[in-house]
């Protein structure tokens, strides 16, 4: 794993850039790797077009390796300005739900447009009043100051079996309706549960936590994980 420089090597990179950087590092992180273009330009919601002429750009930059017509890959430098962002997207979303108790469906709109601003001084400044969290609101790993960053946890939900038990550990944040749902469940990662019941050809998954009983669309299902305790 790349280690950090503390001068911020993207000290020059603009916020497209970073943003760039941080949705390739996300899709690398899923398996697509290299990344094409077209599913770039999909996730960051342009033209393929836009996305060749960034990339070129972040090629001469050094922060990818691009080969057209065989998709683009991070460079340990690119990796760097990923990572960077990403950390201080997570904790930016940890001190607004847990500092100022902003809803968990408002805060990643907020940190989406903060993460490029903030200093390092602010950034260690947030962490430490935080307590060096590991994990953000939706519990998504957050990188350490090193930049290391630890494994997504669980299954998806939508994969268990009836009968199945475990703690609900994360949820995507790309769904503002789908948390304001999940909140108004009273149902928050740190949450037990059993799944109950589901219904095929991705109907609801039904689970029961604290005593009470939910029917979760499968939508929302397959982008809940789940950390299984063993049988």
């Amino acid at each position: 794993m790349p280690t950090r420089n503390t001068s911020r090597d993207q000290s020059s990179a603009t916020e497209a850039v970073e943003d760039y950087a941080k949705a390739i590092f996300a899709l690398q992180r899923r398996g697509e790797r290299p990344v094409g273009t077209s599913e770039l330009a999909q996730r960051i919601g342009v033209s393929p077009a836009s996305v060749t002429a960034m990339l070129k750009r972040m090629a001469t930059m050094g922060l990818v390796r691009h080969e057209p017509y065989h998709g683009v890959v991070l460079t340990e430098t690119g990796e760097r300005v990923a990572l960077e962002v990403m950390r201080h997207h997570r904790l930016l979303e940890s001190y607004l739900a847990d500092a100022l108790g902003m809803p968990w469906d408002r805060i990643h709109d907020e940190a989406e447009v903060l993460e490029h601003y903030i200093s390092e001084e602010l950034e260690e400044r947030i962490a430490a009043a935080l307590g060096d969290p590991s994990r953000d609101p939706h519990g998504d790993p957050i990188p350490d100051r090193e930049l290391s960053l630890g494994d997504e946890r669980g299954v998806p939900l939508a994969e268990l079996e009836v009968g199945d038990e475990g703690t609900f550990s994360r949820v995507s944040d790309s769904d503002p309706e789908m948390l304001r749902y999940l909140a108004e469940q009273g149902i928050h990662p740190g949450a037990r549960l059993r799944v109950a019941g589901s219904q095929p050809f991705g109907g609801p998954v039904f689970v029961e936590i604290g005593g009470s009983e939910h029917a979760l669309g499968g939508e929302l299902a397959s982008k809940m994980r789940i950390e299984v305790e063993p049988a």
